[in-house]
């Protein structure tokens, strides 16, 4: 089904693998002629070019992107134009889409949902941008209808942000690499790895592009074969999937934890954007007669049965046929690995869900970016004509990605077929991909068509002692599962007639309800406020030395952004800074924020020019005893904060405010033995936030412990590569030397750790 090639490989005109062996310069030689230079094809990869032509350094190593369009949504525009807005934010400089596909439920809050929409709308028309109303259609899906286009870039900051499929190369990132490109800053990285994604064959009914997805993830998340790379999708394969397949595979390349996804493009994507009117945006992308791939994943799609992701990640992976043939061995080992998940806070279980031998699901969802597209609900459809879900406790909603595509679903009679089922229509709305949608009753399993199953993406607070739980699945075996009331089936089983629809793209829709500045910004519209959205608090620069508190010390495998700032009904906080900061880590250190808040007692004293001493007990014993060996160690130039422990973290969302939350708190700095991402390092760093690195193995340290890094600010400055550290026992009065490291760091990026955050940075 996935093999995965070991180093590098060739790809000959398209559709010839040649591993990178010492035989493999003759055989190219022997099939073209031609003498192979490894650097100069790897510069034949569709990803390379694009990102030359995309590059303003004059280094291809040191890149240094400039994006051609953005896109947000409203959890994170708000946070994002308030950044720019006090860096000196005159104009959006390109093409700015904000949608409001999340909070689109205003029933938490009261105001503040509909606020955040209305200022999103005054800022579009103030600054020159785009905007979504609610229910009109989830970010991506307006992306890849509105906004793609061949050999482009785009950035989001939705870390599902990938219209490879249609030639874009996408990325999703942190609230302030987008701050950086309204203020005419650039994209800084170091040329990926890029791998290979050799597709051939073609599906067999019944399985759909979640399957292939599923499968790919499952086979390279653990070892890291795609981390931080691009994945390039080629072969005969490619061919054989329609553009909705395509799309719907490449949406979850993002929980491989690869930087990016491109594909080679042919008349199926050309016909897409000649169905939505596009058609000059269409180029044809196809990597060089010789081109190198830093890896190569090769994928039979003939032999990709239906999948699913059981609870609580998208890599926990089994074909739905394994699953039930070894049902009670596979629901034990998940409830043990659910242990750690959930640190054991709630009874969770799953074999009481088999019933005569048969697995029973409480919920179906087909929704948002990665299930709500035309071809999954039509599919969907068609299994479940002439079925019913029954009147029991198993439930179906179907959300149309959006509006257009909603109308097509209407007027091609798949929405009534649905309908009839006594399944729920429901408008286009990413809710129930991040907990805000959907809940299912407690200790009840959900099996959705969307993108994450990470623990509380279905809901549940386990502070509450209530816990659901997520598996991932395609469309196509969700609606199988509906037809038998709830019995879970794949898709293969059904043995109707699966149709292709043709899709009909309805502009009129978005003409009349988007507002569009065409790029022409009128500086005397006055932004709409609501009285939850909040500046950003002050923060200070970095000081000469530090001294940090751990205030919450974390030993999973990894650490998902969802678990340092939560999803769902927080969302409603995400304008409101020190609100929303309330929340940080809640469902998995309840105790950190009260920690964090103690400590920062005595930066704030410290900042405002008073003596920290007297702002909290600890202080003085902890610089005394840092004082006997480093005596220029005062009060006035030492900074005191909040750091945290996780092995590593940041896997999953881009969202900004799992960092920017630990710095309103007090934080300066994680430590970790690995970042699970870069846009979570990045996010760090934008947040003035130092990303230190610590060996494997036992930690120097414990929980509350009080850390004392000597010069830390000219360390940053001389771009030292080991960092001396030290344990302070206040009690013993004695220092305990450790070292940690910070990684490679752009010079800008020093300067903006130095400075305290990128505001600072480029507030004038």
């Amino acid at each position: 089904m996935v093999e995965l090639l070991q180093g590098g490989a060739y790809l000959l005109h398209g559709s010839e693998i040649i591993v990178d062996n010492a035989d493999a310069a003759a055989a190219i030689k022997a099939k073209t002629g031609k003498e192979v230079n490894k650097e100069e094809a790897a510069q034949n990869t569709m990803a390379y070019g694009i990102l030359k032509s995309h590059n303003t350094s004059d280094n291809m190593d040191k890149l240094k992107i400039r994006f051609d369009k953005l896109t947000s949504h409203d959890i994170t525009f708000v946070g994002i134009i308030q950044t720019a807005r006090a860096s000196g934010l005159t104009k959006f400089p390109m093409p700015y889409v904000l949608t409001n596909c999340h909070n689109s439920l205003c029933a938490v809050g009261g105001t503040i949902n509909e606020d955040d929409h209305m200022f999103g709308l005054t800022c579009a028309k103030k600054y020159g941008g785009v905007y979504v109303p609610p229910h009109q259609a989830v970010i991506h899906q307006y992306a890849r209808e509105m906004l793609a286009g061949g050999g482009r870039m785009i950035l989001g900051s939705d870390s599902h942000t990938r219209y490879g499929a249609l030639g874009t190369m996408a990325m999703g990132e942190g609230g302030p690499e987008l701050v950086k490109q309204l203020l005419n800053q650039t994209y800084d990285i170091n040329m990926p790895g890029v791998v290979g994604v050799y597709l051939k064959g073609a599906p067999v009914k019944g399985v759909g592009p979640q399957d292939v997805a599923l499968a790919i993830i499952g086979a390279v998340f653990a070892n890291g074969y795609v981390k931080n790379k691009v994945m390039e999708f080629v072969g005969p394969g490619v061919s054989s999937l329609s553009a909705d397949f395509r799309i719907g595979i490449d949406v979850m390349t993002t929980e491989t934890t690869c930087l990016s996804s491109i594909w080679r493009t042919d008349e199926e994507i050309k016909e897409f954007y000649e169905i939505h009117g596009r058609a000059e945006d269409y180029a044809e992308l196809n990597p060089g007669e010789v081109a190198y791939y830093d890896g190569m994943i090769v994928v039979d799609l003939s032999k990709v049965r239906p999948m699913i992701a059981m609870p609580f990640h998208p890599s926990n992976t089994y074909t739905i046929e394994e699953l039930n043939a070894n049902l009670m061995d596979i629901l034990d080992e998940t409830e043990k690995r659910a242990l750690v998940s959930l640190d054991g806070a709630v009874d969770f279980h799953l074999k009481d869900k088999v019933v005569d031998g048969k697995f029973m699901v409480d919920q179906g969802i087909i929704a948002g970016c990665a299930g709500g597209g035309f071809e999954n609900v039509c599919a969907a459809a068609d299994i479940l004509k002439g079925s019913y879900i029954g009147s029991d406790g198993f439930t179906l909603s179907v959300y149309p990605a959006s509006m257009p595509v909603y109308m097509e679903l209407i007027k091609n009679g798949c929405a009534a077929t649905i309908l009839e089922t006594g399944a729920v229509m429901k408008t286009a709305f990413c809710g129930p991909c991040f907990g805000a949608g959907d809940t299912p009753a407690n200790n009840a399993f959900s099996i959705r068509h969307s993108t994450r199953n990470f623990p509380n993406r279905e809901g549940s607070k386990l502070q509450n002692g209530q816990i659901s739980s997520v598996a991932l699945m395609d469309a196509r075996s969700i609606a199988a599962t509906a037809a038998n009331k709830g019995v879970l089936t794949p898709a293969t089983d059904f043995d109707g007639e699966i149709g292709r629809y043709k899709y009909h793209f309805d502009a009129n829709i978005y003409a009349n309800r988007v507002f569009d500045s065409k790029g022409v910004a009128d500086p005397d519209v006055e932004i709409q406020f609501g009285p939850n959205i909040k500046d950003w608090p002050a923060m200070g620069a970095l000081p000469e030395h530090l001294v940090l508190r751990v205030v919450s010390e974390i030993h999973d495998p990894v650490t998902t952004t969802d678990e340092l700032i939560p999803s769902g009904e927080t969302s409603s906080y995400r304008s409101n800074p020190l609100g929303l900061a309330e929340f940080t880590l809640s469902r998995k250190d309840p105790a950190y924020v009260g920690l964090a808040k103690d400590i920062q007692k005595a930066e704030k004293a410290r900042m405002a020019g008073e003596n920290p001493e007297t702002a909290h007990a600890d202080v003085k014993p902890v610089l005394h005893t840092i004082q006997n060996t480093f005596a220029d160690a005062k009060a006035a130039n030492t900074g005191f904060g909040s750091t945290i422990f996780a092995v590593k973290p940041g896997d999953g969302s881009a969202r900004e405010q799992a960092a920017s939350c630990q710095k309103v708190l007090g934080g300066w700095a994680n430590i970790a033995n690995e970042y699970a991402t870069k846009r979570y390092r990045s996010n760090l760093i934008n947040w003035g936030m130092l990303p230190f690195l610590i060996e494997e193995g036992e930690l120097p340290f414990k929980n509350l412990d009080y850390l004392f890094i000597p010069g830390i600010k000219k360390a940053v400055e001389d771009k030292a590569e080991v960092i001396k550290a030290y344990v302070v026992d206040k009690e013993q009065e004695n220092l305990k030397e450790f070292e940690l490291k910070l990684g490679e760091l752009t010079d800008e990026e020093r300067q903006i750790i130095l400075k305290g955050c990128l505001i600072n940075y480029n507030r004038v």
